[in-house]
């Protein structure tokens, strides 16, 4: 029988075995030594199951690990049914936290995954040797074409490999979604042509939820590049709607916006590494944005890791970019690299616009310090070879001093 395992933590629980069976049926068949023996027989197949209980134990707190079977045949194959199941009311019922949720094969074969993935995003890129480099529009609220094109430009000409719009970038009068489009292929188109190094813009979708598809698939026939989407404000299904239809066919960048409500409590809701890392794969993000452990909103390393190695463990789907985010300045690439590997996005906003010589200058001062990196040497040393990474390192300062 095909099965869905879900992993708990429980906190400050005196009897978590019975808690456990409790949970077993409770999300399953409600009750069962009180069923007659033929209603037992009928309901068996849908009963859940106790897989193992782990206690651990801290100064703090009693902690148990739990884990729990669910027959398949209980839900639709869809994450709204499976994530009701395994944690709709559960996660009013006191102090658990779902960190993992295990898909048999069958069950797998219902999802999407990335459509692109790593490989498919760096053949767009020409670019197989490095981590890439993404940066950020900034600035760019009540401001027109002329300004938001020229910035990416800018960053184009610094050699930033992709550039996304601000997630609270919406429909604006100013900079409405089809002419950002279009302004941003002129822009690149001209850079190309004149540097040979391709950038790609990813785009914000938003809007009603009953709007996304039809201005997705406008966005495709535009010649848009990538959709930027703000998942956790809609919900992981429209990411794996947006993924499954043929007409749209782009690259997904998840942004981790809302997702802080759900994962940021040591005690309720999901593990980062399950909302912002399996999940997002399975259902289609081509690429994560989240929290990296060194920046102005840090998250913890191991939660950062975590997230990244389900992007990128081998699995019956492409591997996904991990995007460690925020706070990010020349000076971390180093750690990074290090912690990440090249098959990571090293993404920046103010650490490219803030550069005293623009973000054009903020841009090479990144790729330099990649550059510098992957060929064994220090920042230091590659400081003495580049202006602007020597600027950035003055500005920022050098984390592989400090690590």
């Amino acid at each position: 029988m095909s099965e869905l395992i879900a992993t708990y933590l429980l906190h400050d629980e005196k009897n978590p075995d019975k808690k456990a069976e409790e949970i077993a049926l409770g999300l399953t068949v409600g009750s069962w030594t009180n069923l007659p023996e033929l209603e037992q027989n009928q309901l068996r197949k849908h009963k859940g199951r106790v897989v193992s209980i782990e206690g651990i134990h801290s100064e703090r707190e009693n902690q148990s690990l739990i884990r729990i079977a669910y027959p398949t045949l209980n839900f639709s194959n869809d994450i709204p049914a499976i994530l009701t199941t395994v944690f709709g009311k559960l996660s009013l019922d006191g102090k658990i936290k779902l960190l993992d949720l295990d898909f048999d094969e069958n069950l797998k074969r219902l999802f999407p995954g990335p459509k692109f993935g790593i490989e498919g995003i760096r053949g767009k890129l020409n670019v197989y040797d490095r981590p890439l480099l993404m940066s950020i529009f900034k600035g760019v609220l009540g401001k027109n074409l002329s300004f938001l094109a020229e910035q990416l430009k800018q960053q184009a000409l610094g050699g930033v490999d992709l550039v996304k719009d601000d997630e609270i970038l919406f429909e604006n009068e100013l900079t409405p979604f089809e002419k950002r489009i279009a302004a941003g292929k002129e822009v690149l188109k001209e850079v190309y042509d004149k540097t040979g190094h391709r950038t790609v813009y990813a785009v914000n979708l938003t809007g009603r939820t009953s709007q996304l598809r039809d201005k997705a698939r406008k966005a495709a026939e535009l010649g848009a590049d990538l959709l930027l989407f703000n998942v956790f404000s809609y919900g992981l299904d429209v990411l794996q709607e947006l993924r499954e239809d043929d007409e749209i066919g782009l690259p997904l960048m998840a942004h981790p916006a809302v997702s802080g409500a759900l994962t940021s409590s040591l005690e309720y809701g999901f593990s980062h590494s399950l909302l912002l890392g399996k999940l997002l794969r399975y259902a289609g993000a081509d690429l994560s944005l989240f929290p990296s452990p060194y920046g102005t909103v840090a998250l913890e390393k191991n939660s950062a890791l975590a997230i990244a190695s389900e992007l990128t463990k081998a699995d019956t789907f492409l591997k996904a970019f991990p995007v460690p985010s925020a706070g990010i300045h020349p000076g971390l690439v180093p750690l990074l690299i290090r912690d990440f590997g090249i098959d990571s996005v090293i993404n920046a906003g103010g650490g490219v616009h803030g550069h005293p010589d623009g973000a054009r200058g903020g841009g090479l001062a990144f790729r330099q310090a990649i550059e510098t990196n992957l060929q064994g040497n220090t920042l230091a040393q590659g400081a003495e070879q580049f202006p602007e990474l020597k600027k950035a390192l003055q500005l920022w300062g050098n984390a592989e001093v400090t690590a």
